[in-house]
């Protein structure tokens, strides 16, 4: 088995079948495991690998017991805290959602999510943005909360320096994610110059202080042979880089499909994956992966669901669709919403597209589940097809002011 894939060969179970959450299940097992055996080698990055190992056994159990009852709880949660950036990226998918002028989840209904979502089961926290880090104190806050869970904190790296390092070295359940786009070429075209060498002097605060860190990767068309690279590999490993995320482009800004991945370099993504993993010590995770090994797409609660800066509950950060907010409705009973549910019971629109993203390529059908466009053709109770968004991603690349856009 993969990192983030199950070994080929391996019969997919279908989108309507509940064999994939054992499959899924196992996946992050093993994925767990890799990390332990690399911070078993370099001793110094030392993490809570058992503790963590232990509260993802009692998770398990926790959501086959809650499914028996006929609740799907899933073992991934992302929260994005905010919406706010120090950054406006050019393909950021917060820019494509549109009605970032709501107002975040207050720091006790922030906290209460992730308590709820913990009791219930899940095993792992994303916590992404916009730019997580500038709700610094209330994530650490979160984290001390819950030691024995692990939290993946996505983010642009540039608020992290001596001190946050200091704080990140701290609370050792805790792995920052720090994004690049490949090269220095790569990376300060799309997120503006200077930004590499910066990310180079955040990694250096980490390693300094042996925090198991890794580098998310949006893989495009463009940057697939630079951020595959051995060479660029490499690189990152000296920076101290311990995982690698690569996340598969989704073109919610209009004019942006010529970065999708090709057919083939998504088939190619995962044998590369799978011999970095053999090669290198560190982890290689693709997201969303192999969706047919899980019979369609992991979203609306599958294997994660995802929290807005606002609180919505919706199925995926591509799949910006709601019909409950959690400041008013407890996650238990959110997670049976009839949005969650329908996309559940309907394995067609869960199935793996050209788009990088099942939900968003079928995004005209799902905004007919909560009222906003009549389903398209090929759809349940469809006949005509939608529009996108009404809102795009403006290509910028020049960093806002210090005050985080308020």
């Amino acid at each position: 088995m993969i990192a983030g894939y199950p070994t080929r060969g391996e019969a997919a179970p279908a989108a309507g079948d509940n064999r994939y959450r054992e499959t899924f299940d196992a996946t992050i097992r093993e994925t767990l495991g890799q990390a332990v055996r690399i911070i078993a080698a370099e001793p110094a990055l030392a993490i809570p690998g058992a503790a963590i190992l232990r509260h993802q056994k009692r998770a398990a159990a926790a959501r086959k017991r809650h499914e028996q009852e006929g609740l799907l709880v899933p073992p991934v949660m992302i929260v994005s805290v905010t919406a706010r950036c120090n950054l406006a990226c050019a393909g950021c998918y917060m820019h494509g959602r549109g009605g970032n002028h709501r107002a975040e989840m207050e720091p006790e209904v922030l906290a209460s999510v992730v308590d709820e979502a913990t009791g219930l089961g899940v095993s792992i926290v994303v916590l992404a943005g916009g730019e997580p880090l500038v709700r610094m104190e209330e994530i650490f806050c979160l984290v001390r909360a819950h030691p024995q869970v692990l939290f993946a904190v996505f983010t642009n790296g540039l608020l992290i320096d001596g001190a946050v390092a200091d704080l990140l070295a701290g609370c050792r359940n805790v792995v920052p994610v720090i994004s690049f786009e490949g090269s220095r070429e790569h990376t300060d075209r799309r997120r503006g110059d200077g930004v590499y060498d910066r990310l180079l002097s955040a990694t250096a605060c980490l390693k300094d202080r042996n925090v198991f860190f890794g580098c998310s990767l949006t893989t495009t068309r463009e940057n697939f042979a630079d951020v595959t690279d051995e060479a660029f590999v490499r690189q990152m490993l000296l920076a101290g880089v311990r995982v690698f995320t690569y996340v598969e482009y989704v073109p919610m800004a209009p004019g942006t499909e010529d970065l999708v991945l090709a057919p083939e370099q998504r088939t190619e993504l995962q044998a590369v994956l799978a011999s970095h993993n053999r090669q290198f010590p560190a982890l290689f995770i693709g997201f969303p992966g192999d969706e047919d090994a899980y019979g369609g797409c992991l979203a609306a609660g599958r294997g994660f669901v995802h929290v807005s800066p606002s609180g919505d509950l919706e199925p995926c950060p591509a799949a910006p669709y709601s019909d409950v907010n959690l400041a008013a409705v407890p996650l238990r009973e959110a997670l049976r919403s009839r949005l969650l549910n329908r996309l559940r019971e309907t394995p067609e629109a869960l199935t793996e597209s050209e788009g990088g993203c099942a939900l968003w390529a079928n995004r005209a059908w799902v905004e007919a589940l909560i009222g906003r466009e009549e389903a398209p053709a090929g759809m349940p109770g469809g006949h005509a097809a939608a529009g996108g968004p009404e809102k795009g991603i403006v290509a910028v690349t020049a960093e806002h002011d210090d005050a985080m856009g308020e």
